[in-house]
């Protein structure tokens, strides 16, 4: 989880709280408002002015808490203090003109299409200012951004550029510049293979033919995004008092919503923020001229029914829009039907405030209402019915199916459900028009590209396991029974998940003939019949890839390992696999 590192007197200055709370307790208390906790208190032997609070923030659909304007403003607000208001922002159908303008060209369509900016000024930065901003930055890229895969930021001295900027693509051996700490120009590909921050991010850009690039109206370059400012430029420093600010990246929403939280921090910092109007070449998700920072969120309506619901406890629509108060979010009381629903009901109607967008769902609602009411002020109940737990069918079945395979000489192993497009998809050689890869489910917020998709498939994970176990005494033989999920728009949610056993064998012996064997065994002692038709499956090699067939349905696939796929994940041997819907054998 993210955490941070604030001055101590300057937050609890923008809280409201100069010189703090009365006890570690309370302030331990209220900083649960922010779903946070105090990681490290300060030294106090240091001068007021030198304490550091260490601040771990435990919501990773918050990253307006990221910084330590963003985390302050939250206890302020939950404390009593008055919902900021930020004048500066434009809404769809506003007709905002500004001086300040940014002109995206066509040709960052299809690398990295969408860019946000604003300009603050009107207060020298000082040292402590810097270094949050620089905090700021990291984690909103590293956490939110995906690494800076899907956002990046940049700070730029206004003092230094002639406008309008321009976002343009290049060919990355066509266009050198000074990147910042070094002393002579590289080309953007040699930055990629020579600069620290070149090597570090060069996954993002180094296989694309067209490299994103920002310039100022005189063709001076303010950065290579998301890689390196310019050495002239880019480098912000000390006692500026006039900044621009540009977010860039492949989602408009994440990009416009980090560009309003940067905006806001700021703002909140005593800065004058003043708008850019982003002129693009092609159509995006809110039009081709757009003034930032830019509010796009829209209001979400809550039934009193499920907050009861959910919370245990009936509140009044005003105790809920005050609840909601807290947590800084806008509400009133309405009568409206929920998202999906037809009926109309109570309930109450919230604005995500500018520099959020959580609120995907009623449920979202709901959770505000909880902890703006605050977690201490529902009173503890005893159950109400006396239940005994049992084990569900399917879960003694997998127990049963567990049993069978370790005395068939199998490993037992436990993964992740989440992995990585490039896990799930590319090593298994799916491709993009596969029924399999589309029905990958992808997480709308991921922290890193490493947790970015539900798995839809046991048998990925245990080629990432025989990927590092080059080593060991083969033959190899493991597996795992858990979970794994897929679109399917039959489903009320949209999707299913399901039990699945998956098994993988690496060794001289792996063939065919041997996962026929295996399989057999297995289904002998469970007690079922089963038949085998020939699969189409690209992760297996042609012809030795057979479908499980129960009941009439296939229930599962296994066969030989496609070496495409074992060269992908860097597999030496033969493998076999093969995975079984567990919950169709019942």
């Amino acid at each position: 989880m993210p955490k941070i590192e604030v001055n101590e007197e300057v937050f609890y200055a923008l809280a409201g709280r100069h010189g703090g709370w009365k006890s570690r307790d309370e302030f331990e208390e209220v900083l649960s408002s922010a779903k946070a906790e105090l990681d490290e208190d300060s030294d106090k032997n240091l001068p007021v002015n030198e304490r550091i609070l260490k601040i771990e923030l435990n919501d990773t659909n918050r990253p307006d808490l990221w910084g330590t304007a963003g985390c302050a403003r939250q206890l302020k607000v939950y404390n009593g203090g008055k919902i900021p208001e930020y004048g500066f922002f434009s809404k769809q159908g506003d007709v905002k003109k500004t001086a300040r303008k940014v002109k995206v060209e066509a040709s960052v369509r299809k690398v990295r299409p969408y860019l946000s900016g604003f300009v603050a000024s009107g207060k020298a930065i000082t040292d402590m200012m810097l270094r949050d901003m620089i905090q700021t930055q990291e984690k909103l890229a590293w956490n939110f951004g995906q690494k800076r895969r899907s956002i990046s930021m940049g700070l730029y001295r206004i003092s230094l550029i002639k406008w309008p900027i321009i976002y343009r693509g290049v060919d990355p051996d066509s266009v050198s510049f000074v990147p910042l700490q070094w002393d002579c120009p590289l080309t953007l590909r040699e930055i990629l293979k020579q600069h620290p921050k070149g090597k570090e991010y060069a996954f993002i850009q180094e296989h694309e033919p067209i490299h994103p690039l920002l310039l100022d109206s005189q063709e001076f370059i303010l950065s290579y995004p998301p890689i390196i400012n310019s050495n002239d430029l880019g480098a912000v420093q000390v006692g500026d008092d006039e900044i621009f600010v540009e977010l860039t990246g492949t989602d408009m929403a994440s990009v416009t919503l980090a560009a309003s939280i940067v905006a806001c921090d700021l703002a909140d910092n005593g800065f004058k923020i003043e708008p850019a109007e982003v002129e693009y070449e092609f159509d995006t998700p809110f039009g081709r001229n757009v003034v930032f920072p830019y509010y796009f969120q829209k209001p979400v309506f809550c039934s009193l029914s499920r907050i009861e619901k959910f919370l245990g406890e009936k509140l009044s629509a005003g105790e809920c829009v005050q609840a909601l108060r807290r947590m800084g979010v806008k509400a009133e009381e309405a009568r409206a039907a929920e998202l999906g629903q037809t009926c109309e009901t109570e309930g109450v109607r919230a604005w995500p405030p500018e520099y959020r967008n959580d609120f995907l769902h009623a449920a979202d609602v709901s959770e505000d209402v909880m902890i703006g009411r605050s977690l201490g002020s529902f009173k503890p109940e005893r159950p109400s019915d006396f239940t005994i737990g049992r084990l569900l069918p399917v879960t003694l079945f997998s127990r049963q199916v567990k049993e069978l395979l370790i005395g068939m000489g199998y490993q037992e192993m436990i993964y992740n459900y989440l992995g990585s497009r490039k896990d799930l998809a590319e090593n298994m050689c799916l491709s993009a028009s596969s029924s399999n890869t589309g029905k990958l489910i992808r997480i709308s917020n991921p922290m890193t590209e490493n947790y970015e998709y539900v798995r839809n498939s046991i048998i990925a994970s245990l080629m990432a396991s025989e990927s590092i176990s080059g080593r060991s005494v083969y033959p190899h033989k493991i597996f795992e029974v858990g979970k794994v999920a897929w679109l399917d728009d039959n489903e009320n949610y949209r999707s299913t998940t399901r039990q699945f056993a998956g098994f993988l064998h690496a060794g001289a012996d792996a063939n065919f003939n041997s996962a026929a064997a295996e399989l057999q065994t297995l289904f002998y002692y469970l007690s079922r019949e089963y038949n085998v038709e020939e699969a189409d499956d690209s992760r297996f090699i042609s012809g030795r890839a057979a479908a499980i067939i129960y009941n009439g349905k296939q229930v599962g696939v296994f066969g030989e390992i496609n070496p495409e796929v074992l060269e992908n994940w860097g597999v030496t041997i033969s493998c076999i696999a093969g995975e079984i819907d567990l919950d169709m054998l019942l």
